[in-house]
């Protein structure tokens, strides 16, 4: 069985990791490291996803990197952000440090020797293979990539038509001239209905409960004034971001502070497309704005489909299935040609890879984050767990400085083991499930909150969700703070 062994191993090759391996390429040029995703190539989410029109939800000029502009438009299409993620590959040499369809079968630490083991399994060929390393970098994402999320509705057995998951979308799949009822309310189906209701002969999206949305022109008025006078891309790509990262903060700000009136404007920005006579109960959330996550529909793409009659709103709750659709509570039936499932996905902890420590099993749900990054009881691992109110990718930037910082700091110490633990002091601090459900709730987090480690009353023992406190938090951090023991 071959071994190899390298200062950092990153796990996944997706948007989280790609990003992971820039910073270490930059910042500790010294360390050797290597990549192991599980797939055929790199991309993550933006390489498995299939379904039609598969987009961002979130702004390039934020969910890009901090290091390369992004000189499209702000949402952004997953062949787009594939070409994004392969410049980034090829012009800093990535691709020589990644490995494709190794799939990581178990990861154990040992404190005696403060290395890592990885079990790892070549996907195409069966080989077995082990990888040691000082530091593990786990960029693997946060949500089974094999399979989504779908309800055990009744009667699912008995419905004669073709179920699809947007998850795990059929390259037969055959929409022309049918009846679709696509079931969600989320980014998803924002996504797929207005890529599909051309080819149909109508689309019907069933909702349980409403879902905000920011209709808005995919264009950045900004960006376009100052590549008008010609301001050089880098300039712009910052100034970019610091704007739009202003304004989120400003609305994250009033979705707590003045929720009923930012809430009124949202249904505002939807009404204008649909019109004033359209049944607005259909946009009209029991929850104040933020409680989810938000999309940005472009050009407000799905509400024209609506407006043009391609596709209508249902909003009620799922009976059971029937042989040729779906009957409601309400007592009234969706007949079917085609079901698409967009009820989202389940969560992933760490890969669901085996870890153990010194032969014990770890189980996250027994630990303590560290600002949703390290783990109690866990040595020389970082997580990178995005944000939901601003671009997943601003914590990779943030998390990569950190890595690095601390790796130099090691270095300098002379150390080779670092975990958090809690300071004496803090013993008897109050523990509460990952995140507050009180300010974000969404479905696959509900569903698997038993699964996530805890967090702690003081914020650095959280993931606060809080970029634009962590952005000067985390590069102030004490690397010899009492949160941290070394070995």
């Amino acid at each position: 069985m071959s071994h190899e062994h390298f200062d950092v191993l990153i796990v996944g090759a997706g948007i989280s990791g790609v990003g992971a391996a820039w910073h270490l390429k930059h910042q500790c040029p010294d360390k050797s490291f290597a990549v192991l995703e599980a797939l055929e190539s790199f991309g993550g989410t933006w390489l498995m996803h299939k379904y039609p029109g598969v987009r961002s939800d979130s702004d390039l000029y934020t969910f890009g990197y901090r290091f390369k502009p992004w000189l499209g438009a702000p949402i952004a299409t997953a062949d787009e952000i594939l070409s994004y993620m392969s410049e980034v590959i090829e012009e800093n040499d990535l691709a020589s440090h990644i490995r494709y369809q190794h799939k990581i079968a178990s990861a154990s630490f040992s404190r005696k020797t403060n290395l890592w083991t990885l079990e790892v399994v070549r996907t195409d060929t069966g080989e077995r293979r082990v990888f040691t390393c000082n530091f593990l970098w786990m960029c693997q994402g946060y949500y089974r990539h094999a399979e989504g999320y779908t309800p055990d509705w009744p009667g699912l057995k008995d419905y004669r038509g073709r179920v699809i998951h947007p998850q795990t979308w059929p390259e037969d799949a055959d929409l022309a001239g049918k009846e679709v009822l696509v079931i969600g309310s989320g980014a998803t189906t924002a996504t797929v209905v207005p890529a599909i209701a051309g080819e149909c002969k109508h689309v019907t999206v069933l909702q349980r409960s409403p879902t905000y949305f920011i209709p808005g022109r995919n264009i950045n008025e900004l960006v376009d004034l100052l590549r008008q006078i010609d301001v050089d891309e880098t300039w712009i790509h910052e100034i970019a971001r610091k704007k739009i990262l202003f304004d989120q903060d400003q609305f994250t700000r009033r979705s707590f502070d003045e929720p009923e009136t930012l809430k009124e404007e949202l249904l505002t920005g939807v009404r204008a497309f649909v019109g004033p006579d359209y049944d607005m109960t259909h946009f009209t959330p029991h929850y104040r704005p933020w409680r989810q996550r938000i999309a940005f529909v472009p050009d407000g793409d799905l509400f024209q489909g609506i407006a043009a009659g391609k596709a209508t709103m249902v909003t009620d709750e799922i009976d059971r299935f029937t042989e040729s659709g779906v009957l409601l509570k309400s007592g009234k039936e969706v007949k079917a040609d085609v079901v698409i499932t967009a009820t989202g996905f389940n969560l992933s902890v760490l890969g669901d890879i085996p870890f153990s420590v010194d032969g014990e099993p770890v189980n996250f749900a027994d630990t303590v984050t560290y600002r949703g990054m390290m783990f109690t009881g866990v040595p020389n691992m970082v997580w990178v767990f995005g944000y939901f109110r601003a671009s997943w990718t601003l914590r990779v930037d943030l998390l990569g400085d950190f890595v690095c910082r601390l790796l130099k700091h090691m270095d300098e110490k002379g150390v080779h083991r670092v975990e958090p633990a809690i300071p004496a002091g803090d013993a008897g601090m109050a523990l509460s499930p990952w995140i507050d459900p009180e300010n974000f709730n969404p479905g696959y987090l509900m569903r698997s909150m038993h699964l996530l480690p805890k967090r702690g009353a003081k914020h650095e023992w959280q993931h606060t969700q809080d970029y634009w406190r962590e952005k000067q938090e985390i590069p102030a951090i004490d690397l010899d703070g009492a949160e941290f023991r070394y070995g």
